[in-house]
């Protein structure tokens, strides 16, 4: 049965707000699929457009395979520093970057 729109999952593995079951919710997958992962989490969705956009499946799975290294990345930094303040629910849209995709 899925979660009511109003039930809480959490806290995000990246950023650490509360997560609301419903549009802000993602699943990823810390190993990708194309690497071979299995186990998807539910994120913030704009937490996961903000890894896919900075890094590739491939560099994903060869040394950021855990939510502590990703918080811990330079780049990822700015972004938390960033979505901190931001309620649950938000959403702004994230650009993905083609040429990251696969590497």
């Amino acid at each position: 049965m899925p979660p009511c729109p109003s039930e809480e999952l959490g806290p995000c593995p990246i950023c650490g707000r509360p997560m609301i079951a419903g549009r802000s919710v993602d699943r990823h997958h810390f190993v990708p699929k194309t690497e071979g992962g299995r186990v998807a989490v539910p994120v913030h969705r704009i937490c996961h457009r903000a890894i896919h956009s900075i890094w590739s499946e491939r560099e994903l799975a060869r040394s950021l395979s855990e939510p502590a290294a990703i918080r811990a990345h330079p780049a990822m930094q700015r972004f938390l520093r960033w979505i901190a303040g931001k309620p649950p629910e938000f959403w702004a849209s994230t650009a993905m970057r083609r040429d990251r995709r696969r590497r």
